[in-house]
């Protein structure tokens, strides 16, 4: 079994940054694609399969901005252990975690199918949809347990240093994922053709596969799972520190979709098209801004291996090469997306009113994807450091108080375009002000006479 020797403290930072990020940008890119292709493949089925997988896109995002909490409080407390040589305690932290994301995640799938006709009733879906989408989310809903257990358990391979294996796992799922899409969308042999329950069925079994390959490396190749009955203080211990920052950083993710959902509603005024339109923005855009969720989840292991060892300056190089990296490659893919918004949506969908909304929006959001990049990577660092309110501060002053308000003018003044508009604005503002507030926090907890 592997050492979980504190990896990230030594050597030169930035090339520790690219080692770590390279692995989880493919293992990303290839989860953000795999959901581009179901997208493509339910554009096949018709633009209502589409709608109604776009009506439930935010309320996913909401289950999934838990997963990222729990993922950021584990990491954060796991790579700080052992960053203090505390390997004993490492392994109780990761074992807690597995325990606790399963309670949390089943719970609320259980909450959410009990929920979904009163909800998607008041997020605007059309009463004919509601059944279509009904079946597709208890299928989904049914699978959240192990979607989340299985990003928490590769969290805990993130917090050693090691990003090799979740990538691998992350492609591997994502690659079962693609195969089953068609065999259960549009049937293949004694399969019946399933159209959007089969595109929720093959999620379920790749992430079920997925889940089970997470803890087989976790307990056999890592030695990063205990089987001993943990002490009830001791549980209740490790579960304090790990929601320490995983409620808040859930806090901050659920934030997103939450705003989402209501500007999804907004949108839903100008008809189901509309919605299926913003959809495949929201898909390309997720896809197109990868580079920014893997730099994000590998600043945090890195902030906090280094805290406990005492090595802030390195901390301090980490967020001025990560804050000039997404500068830079936001105005590469700005223009990359302005040379091919008006190809990239007619993949997805022949419908002009579908095409049309996506046009536009590929057109204003990726000016501030740059400045949203920043905002990532610095949530993440606060939540490395062991300081998450931060990010929560940041996350509702870019969603609730600056997005949604300027939506709200924007749509009065410019329509639909001005709710994009609005969007980019409230990524440029809080991009700067989240790099100097993660800065001044890091700054003063430097020993700069040193």
């Amino acid at each position: 079994m592997e050492s979980r020797k504190a990896k990230l403290t030594e050597g030169p930072v930035g090339r520790h940054l690219v080692k770590m990020t390279v692995p989880m940008l493919l293992g990303i890119t290839m989860m953000m694609a795999q959901s581009i292709i179901d997208a493509w493949f339910l554009g096949k089925v018709g633009d209502s399969a589409l709608a109604a997988f776009s009506f439930g896109f935010p309320i996913l995002m909401i289950i999934t901005s838990v997963a990222i909490g729990l993922s950021a409080g584990t990491s954060s407390v796991v790579a700080r252990a052992i960053g203090a040589n505390d390997h004993s305690r490492a392994k109780r932290l990761a074992t807690d975690s597995l325990i606790l994301s399963f309670i949390v995640t089943a719970t609320l799938a259980g909450i959410g199918i009990l929920t979904i006709d009163p909800l998607f009733k008041a997020l605007g879906a059309p009463l004919d949809m509601i059944p279509m989408i009904r079946e597709f989310m208890t299928i989904l809903y049914t699978g959240i347990p192990f979607l989340v257990v299985g990003m928490v358990g590769t969290s805990n391979m993130r917090a050693t240093g090691d990003t090799l294996l979740p990538g691998k796992l992350m492609i591997a799922g994502a690659m079962l994922n693609v195969i089953l899409d068609p065999i259960f969308i549009f049937g293949v042999g004694p399969i019946p053709a399933m159209g959007l329950n089969g595109a929720a069925i093959a999620a379920l079994l790749a992430r079920g596969a997925m889940f089970v390959g997470t803890i087989y490396f976790l307990v056999h190749r890592l030695d990063m799972v205990s089987f001993n009955k943990p002490d009830l203080d001791e549980l209740k211990k490790s579960w304090r520190d790990i929601l320490h920052v995983g409620l808040p950083a859930a806090g901050t993710n659920a934030i997103i979709p939450v705003a989402m959902t209501l500007i999804t509603a907004m949108i839903a005024r100008y008809g189901p098209d509309a919605v299926a339109g913003f959809g495949v923005a929201s898909r390309i855009e997720s896809l197109v801004l990868v580079i920014f969720y893997a730099l994000s989840s590998v600043i945090g292991p890195f902030v906090g291996q280094n805290l406990s060892a005492g090595k802030e300056r390195r901390i301090l190089e980490s967020l001025r090469l990560t804050a000039l990296f997404c500068m830079g490659s936001g105005l590469v893919i700005a223009l990359l997306l302005a040379v091919t918004g008006d190809a990239l949506p007619t993949l997805f969908s022949q419908n002009p009113d579908v095409t049309g909304v996506t046009k536009l929006f590929l057109w204003i959001a990726p000016l501030s994807y740059g400045a949203y990049g920043v905002v990532m990577v610095m949530n993440a660092a606060f939540n490395g450091l062991g300081q998450p309110m931060p990010a929560v501060y940041i996350s509702v002053t870019r969603m609730m108080l600056l997005y949604l308000p300027l939506a709200v003018i924007g749509r009065h003044w410019f329509g639909i375009a001005g709710i994009f508009g609005a969007y980019a604005a409230a990524n440029l503002l809080t991009g700067l002000l989240s790099y100097v507030w993660a800065r001044r926090t890091a700054h003063n907890m430097c020993d700069v006479s040193s």
